[in-house]
């Protein structure tokens, strides 16, 4: 029996691979420090979890249309002129289960069998995976630590062929934190112009920026590509909501059409009460947003100096999301224990975990062997036992 060569093709995730095995050694009693999920550790706010309480009491728990109901498009459309000062209708918006499937929704739409999609590295772990599921073909662009994981667009022409069909953009980016500046946003959106390219801007992580920088949306920049282009967003990371799965999408109502009958055969509606609490999330108050974001940014600066300061590991500081990429590769092809070699970002992460119970993420899923990921969505007791954790390991590397 031959099973599905595509599906074959694709490999697990190393972040939920990584959360699962972390969860299950804490289910034991064993006292895990947990790096990989990037979850807020933050509850939702009191006031979505009412309005989700509320649509129970009032009988909305039936199907709502698959795209959405109305009240959280348009909820969504004043967010975008709010926050982005773009301008859409409801038939530009698919509400989606979380925003990763508002991504699969996308490469779906958009590819053909052998279509390329260029994917700047490192990358989040599914986008190559999404362009495999769609028949498509992933073309990384690796950049450079030392460069700020930016790449310039000269590059970027050079990773584009006849095949070409989309260019996946991540910011702020998960894993690095990186942030495009304004000048490379607008060279890839007159590029796409240029080239008949569509853009994927994956901006779940808009809200989450730091030391007064803030993240533009590619379409305010440049207005001419909003119909070549699919902005992707959730309420997952900024609302702590990541159990709700509510994710969004907003293109051309061309797209948008299609993602939504995509959408309608895989999966029905997004869930409804979930979607009731997702207005609330985009329309409510915002203070506790802005709590959780301080607190990252004072999480994030004791991370990155105590890395800095832990021999054989380093890394830069982070602008935006919340994760820090921990350059390893000092250690590679050192001892361990006087017994084992570390050769890989996995062998790192195995004996990390094994050893001193402390889960990070291998950087080998998001195409840089060199580096493991940190989340800092976690509390600093976690965060300072863990990276103490990390530092008796490199303690034990000769």
């Amino acid at each position: 029996m031959e099973l599905s060569k595509i599906a074959l093709s694709v490999s697990p995730s190393p972040t939920l691979a990584i959360d699962s095995k972390a969860k299950a050694m804490k289910a034991q009693g064993i006292d895990v420090i947990g790096f990989g999920a990037g979850e807020p550790d933050y509850d939702t706010p009191d006031n979505i979890k009412e309005a989700a309480v509320k649509a129970i009491s009032e009988g909305k728990t039936k199907y709502t249309p698959a795209s959405g109901i109305p009240e959280l498009k348009k909820a969504v459309i004043k967010k975008f002129m709010d926050d982005n000062s773009i301008e859409y209708e409801q038939n530009n918006i698919v509400i989606s289960n979380g925003a990763k499937h508002s991504l699969m929704n996308s490469f779906y739409a958009i590819c053909n069998p052998g279509d390329e999609v260029v994917i700047p590295a490192p990358y989040w772990v599914s986008y190559p995976e999404f362009a495999k599921l769609a028949g498509a073909v992933p073309v990384f662009l690796y950049t450079k630590e030392s460069e700020g994981f930016e790449f310039d667009i000269d590059t970027l022409k050079k990773h584009l062929t006849k095949k070409t069909k989309a260019i996946s953009i991540n910011s702020p980016s998960n894993p690095t934190g990186m942030i495009y500046s304004d000048e490379l946003l607008t060279q890839i959106a007159q590029l796409a112009i240029e080239r008949d390219l569509i853009i994927i801007s994956d901006e779940i992580y808009e809200s989450l920026t730091y030391d007064g920088i803030k993240h533009n949306s590619i379409v305010t920049l440049v207005p001419e590509v909003k119909d070549r282009t699919i902005i992707i967003n959730g309420v997952s990371k900024t609302y702590a909501m990541t159990g709700w799965r509510i994710g969004y999408s907003a293109t051309s109502a061309k797209i948008t059409s299609i993602m939504s009958n995509i959408q309608s055969h895989g999966s029905s509606n997004p869930n409804t009460i979930a979607q009731y609490a997702a207005v609330e999330a985009i329309t409510g108050p915002k203070d506790n947003v802005e709590t959780m974001r301080q607190n990252f940014s004072l999480r994030r600066d004791y991370m990155v100096k105590t890395i800095n300061d832990t021999p054989f590991l380093s890394c830069v500081k982070p602008l935006g999301a919340f994760y820090v990429m921990m350059n390893i590769s000092q250690t590679k092809g050192k001892t361990y224990d006087n017994k084992v070699v570390i050769d890989s970002s996995d062998k790192f992460s195995e004996l990390l975990l094994g050893d001193y119970n402390t889960a990070v993420v291998p950087g080998s899923g998001f195409g840089t062997d060199d580096h493991v990921r940190l989340s800092y969505a976690t509390s600093m007791e976690n965060i300072k036992k863990g990276l103490l954790r990390i530092a008796e390991f490199t303690a034990k590397i000769k």
